[in-house]
């Protein structure tokens, strides 16, 4: 099971005013869109869509005045026996379709001599200027990863969570024994700082921060390695780096730079199954789409 499609992450949201349904051990979030009594399903991370769930679905969408609910299954491409089923490829996917996974039941030495020799190289700078990592879930740990995220966000220009969501995811899924942080330390100064997400035999990096100050100690580097060998010591099997690109990634992609960082380490490439929308209201669906375009659009411009 996933992190996504745990009861701490359903508690989670509906601490953020969501519509929370779990049916089957499903749970699946429903936006409102504004100035309508009309919603958006989300079911991310989901078992193989069959036609007895989504018939679920219909009931349960139809129930909360759903357009359509988003599906992205947690299952890979080559696993996927998705044929039709009525469903459409996602308008607006949320996940992306690939992800890195590290394989923990590897031994150190073997990851070590698979990664990329510059990946390698930078584990030792940064060992070299005695960059220390920490796994410290005090509050004062979390308000460092709160400050260096509003940097991030703000010198990356991309659209990420506020700190309400941050705060509340937080509080919610490190009190389930889901969520830890952890922080890249140089001179007494935070320079990365993650969350991390631990569920099942697996170890998922859901939610990262850098500074720009001191790039030249290859903090992150260290920072993804320590965790990657405190996952194996507890008995993890897999890391999941949480997103990729794609076999052909283009340089031009803003997220080109955190794909080649997580390639470094020789991961294995994984496709999942894709994003798929139920469409409940076909009409209604095909003017948001519209609506959604221009939105994006309107806020590219803005940044």
């Amino acid at each position: 099971m996933h992190p996504l499609q745990t009861q701490a992450w359903a508690d989670f949201r509906r601490k953020m005013g969501l519509i929370v349904e779990i049916r089957n051990n499903w749970i699946i979030t429903f936006h409102k869109i504004p100035y309508s009594h009309f919603t958006v399903g989300y079911f991310p991370k989901g078992p193989e869509p069959t036609p007895e769930m989504l018939n679920t679905l219909r009931h349960i969408g139809t129930k909360h005045h759903a357009l359509f609910i988003q599906l992205e299954p947690n299952t890979t491409n080559y696993e996927s026996r998705i044929t039709n089923y009525e469903l459409r490829i996602s308008h607006r996917p949320l996940f992306t379709k690939y992800t890195f996974i590290l394989d923990l039941t590897k031994s150190e030495e073997v990851l070590l001599k698979n990664m990329h020799p510059k990946t390698r190289y930078n584990i030792k700078v940064a060992q070299k200027h005695g960059v220390q990592i920490v796994h410290d879930d005090s509050d004062t740990s979390f308000e460092e990863f709160i400050r260096l995220s509003g940097k991030t966000t703000n010198r990356q220009k991309f659209y990420a969570h506020n700190e309400t969501y941050l705060r509340t995811m937080w509080e919610t899924m490190k009190n389930a024994g889901i969520a830890s942080l952890w922080r890249g330390i140089y001179e007494g100064n935070t320079l990365s700082a993650w969350i991390i997400f631990t569920h099942g035999d697996t170890v998922y990096y859901p939610y990262g921060t850098s500074s720009r100050e001191n790039t030249n100690v290859m903090a992150p580097t260290l920072l993804l390695w320590e965790i990657a060998r405190w996952g194996k010591k507890n008995g993890y099997k897999k890391f999941d780096l949480w997103g990729a690109l794609g076999p052909d990634p283009d340089p031009n992609d803003p997220w080109y730079g955190f794909h080649r960082f997580k390639a470094g380490f020789n991961p294995d490439l994984v496709e999942f199954a894709g994003s798929f929308d139920l469409v409940l209201k076909p009409t209604l669906y095909r003017l948001y789409c519209v609506a959604n375009d221009v939105r994006w659009k309107i806020l590219k411009i803005l940044k």
